[in-house]
This record gives structure tokens, sequence and C-alpha cells, in this order.
């Protein structure tokens, strides 16, 4: 028979501490009873002795020190899984709020999964179109890699995330759309973005292979270090018992970081950099690291983590952590955005590290590798022609110059630059970088062979 404990021995912020505690577990469930009957729910974060810490996920405001009676459950917090998940909207701990009612469970899972034996893994090499030309081209995502999107306060990643959630499908033979899903999961977001991101999948038709999590702004801040696990571990079950292909956008990462901030000062731990905690890289790890392909399983789990970051600083603690962890990253620039560009994806800085192994012939097409360098070479030295306009005038350049400069024009309003509903496949994404090297002398391009060249490359009319 489960104990019941009364009172508390301490309330601070989302926690409750309680004394007198034998054979807690960390994170146990817990379930709190305050003094009008409501029941709140918890998990046990820290032990010290006959003394438990819990996390009360609705907030500890209304609790009574003395007549608060807690009960432990004996098992860590689990998801209600089923293939009914798709095309729902629950909040941020897997509660149904879109007003459908509940679901048919399948099984339960421990939110926390489990790691991923680096011998079962198998290395991504896999293309995944979302149809947006700077990501296809030049940062390509492959089906099992973690591909996050750095961006800034105020930018279009929200157009971004629903965009890529809308078009991306796996292009390979043989593959099923019906096997691909998405897994969306919003955490700290406004109640109009919130509202945003659920029209838009409603609209466009693609919410029946969506499965969102939705943690407000408003909502608990203990709530928003539950959300991305959930997430992950609905991903897992969809795509590891029903092979399929799962995309899991996780946006904002930056929220979840702040509301691990939170709890961790409230529990009083030695505070690293920025006031984070010391164990903020292995807990991004700890979710970043669940993506992935595992040996004889037919599904994947692939992750396009989205945070922004404080005052642009790609140093700060998160992004810089997140980098570690991850395989390349997506940048967005601010000065794109200013003039215009959408996305504004700031391609010098932006990589993928598992690119070269998801590309070329048998994947996308032979010329995809040396066109992306090819374009690379070419717009760092529209940035060199940049700088030097600046200094002695653009009419005092050279005539290949100029030619740069036209040619990075040309780039950003055509190639950057698309409409958030144009979905271009990765022939028409090729052919029009192959379409503005042409601005080009043939004697430039000096990244791509002779063979490729002869093939694909035509000079553009003076």
């Amino acid at each position: 028979m489960a104990i019941e404990y009364v009172g508390l021995n301490n309330i601070k912020g989302p926690l409750a501490v309680i004394d007198g505690v034998s054979g807690a577990s960390y994170e146990e469930m817990v379930t709190v009873t305050m003094d009008d009957g409501s029941k709140r729910i918890g998990r046990v974060i820290e032990i010290s002795g006959s003394k438990a810490v819990i996390q009360i996920f609705e907030g500890t405001s209304g609790l009574s020190l003395e007549n608060t009676r807690t009960q432990f459950m004996g098992v860590p917090m689990k998801i209600s899984l089923s293939m009914e998940m798709l095309g729902r909207v629950f909040d941020g701990v897997a509660r149904p709020i879109d007003g459908l009612g509940d679901y048919f469970a399948d099984e339960e899972r421990d939110v926390n999964g489990q790691a991923i034996n680096p011998v079962s893994r198998v290395y991504p090499n896999n293309f995944i179109q979302t149809g947006i030309s700077s990501i296809d081209c030049l940062a390509t995502l492959i089906r099992g890699q973690k591909l996050p999107i750095f961006s800034g306060d105020g930018m279009s990643h929200d157009n971004l995330a629903v965009q890529i959630a809308r078009q991306a499908k796996v292009v390979e033979d043989g593959a099923d759309d019906d096997k691909f899903a998405i897994v969306f999961a919003a955490m700290g977001v406004k109640h109009d973005v919130a509202n945003y991101f659920k029209r838009s999948f409603e609209e466009s038709g693609v919410l029946n292979r969506v499965v969102m999590f939705l943690n407000l702004s408003n909502d608990p801040v203990v709530e928003r270090i539950i959300t991305p696990r959930c997430a992950l571990t609905t991903a897992e079950y969809l795509a590891f018992k029903h092979d399929m292909h799962v995309l899991v956008i996780l946006t904002d990462m930056t929220s979840y970081a702040e509301a691990l901030r939170e709890v961790s000062s409230a529990k009083g731990e030695i505070p690293s950099r920025k006031g984070f905690p010391g164990y903020l890289y292995s807990d991004l790890a700890s979710l970043y690291e669940r993506a992935g392909i595992i040996k004889d399983a037919k599904g994947s789990v692939t992750q396009v983590p989205i945070l922004t970051m404080p005052n642009d600083d790609i140093t700060h603690p998160v992004p810089d952590l997140t980098g570690y962890i991850t395989e390349g990253q997506i940048v967005l620039g601010r000065d794109l955005e200013l003039t215009g560009v959408y996305p504004p994806v700031s391609i010098l800085p932006s990589l993928s590290r598992l690119m070269k192994d998801g590309i070329g012939e048998g994947f996308t097409r032979e010329d995809h590798s040396p066109l992306a360098n090819q374009l690379f070479a070419a717009y760092s030295k529209v940035e060199e022609a940049k700088s030097l306009a600046s200094v002695i005038g653009e009419d005092e350049l050279s005539d290949i110059d100029k030619k740069y400069l036209a040619f990075g024009k040309a780039f950003d309003k055509q190639f950057l630059s698309q409409g958030m509903y144009e979905n271009r496949s990765i022939d028409e994404t090729l052919d029009l970088g192959w379409k503005l090297l042409g601005m080009l002398p043939r004697t430039e391009l000096d990244r791509v062979t002779d063979d490729i060249l002869d093939k694909y490359y035509v000079p553009a009319e003076e």
C-alpha cells in the first residue's frame, strides 16, 4: 500500500521539499493533493537523506505547508503512445488540448527514453528534401541527422519551421509518404505563435501527419523541461515500432535551457556560464543524441532543433554547446532579414557535416557536391568584393569583381529568396545554381571538373 505524506517542509518556486521520506526514487512521479481536493503531479528531482525535492508541474501556488498530501507513485513519468496521436495537438506534458478527447493507448513509455547503443547506430546517408534551396543545396539535411537552426529574436524562424514541416519528405527509391511523420514541439511560445502553428498545419492539410506538443509562455516552467522528452519519446515510438521516418522540430531550445536554469537556481545549484547549470551540455546531449538510425530498424529519427541566440551571439552557451553536440548548423542572418530575404540563411557560417555522404549520384545528382562547393567559393568572393567596394567605391572595382557583385545580388534574390509556399525540388534547386554560375566566366569555376562543366555550365547571355 502506498504511503501518503501530509505536509511540506519548504516551498521554493516550482519546487516543494518533503522531509521524513523513505524509499523514494530519483525521477519518480508524485501526486500532490491540495486542501480543496484538487490534484497536481510532480516528479522527484533530488534526494538527500530523508528529504525529497519535488518539481510540481502545475506550479506551487496555493499549496499549503501543513495540509498538502503527497503520494509517491513508484514509477517514472510515462507517456501513453498510439498511432492515433498523428493529427492531434497536446500540451507540454502530452495531455490532449484539441478538444477531441482521449485516445486509445497502445503502450506506455518512460519519457526519458534510452540511449541508443553506438554499436547499433547506422551512419546516416539519405537525403531529406525540405524544398528550400539554401538548405537542400548547401546545408543538406540527412535522414537520421541532428541539424540545428541558429536564429535571433524577432527573426523568421517560426515561418521557416512551419515551411520545413509542411514540405519535408524523404527522397529515395521506394519511399512512402505515408511512412513520413513530423513531431513538432514548441516551448515557451506565445498564444498567437501557437495558434499560427496550428492554423498553418490545418490549412496546408499536413496536420494528419503531425503530432504537436505546445508549451505556452504562461504554462508552468517545469512543463517546458518535459516537452522535448515527450516529443522524442513519441518520435521513437513511431520510428522504431511503426517503421516511420520521423522529423522532430524543437523550437525554441533557448526557452528550454532558460527553464532548466530557473529550476537549477531554485534548487540552489552552483551556476556555470551565464547562470546556466554546469550540466547543460550533458542535458542537451541527452535530447540531441536521441536522433539517429538503428541497425535492422526500418524507421529513423531526424532532429531540427531551433534556438534563438541572445543578442545574436553565437558564442552564447546554448548555441555554443549545441554546435558541439550536433552535426552542423543553419545560421539565419539578420542582415539578410533586414534586406527582405526569406529565408535569411547565411550560407558561409552554415554547414551540414553529414552532407557529403548523402548527396551525389544515387542520392541527389552527380553535380550536387561540386556545385555546392563552387557556390560557397563564389559567395565568399562576393563578400570580398563588397568589402573592397566599401573602401574604393564600386565604380573602381575590376570587371571580375563587378561580375561577382552582380552574381551576389542575383544569388540573394533568386536562390536564397523564395516564397513561404514555394517548394523547389532538388533538380530545380541545382539547375538554378548552375544558371547563376553562368553569370561568371568559366575560368573562375575552379571547384568543378571539366566533365561536370561540359555537362551543366551554360554562360549567361551578356
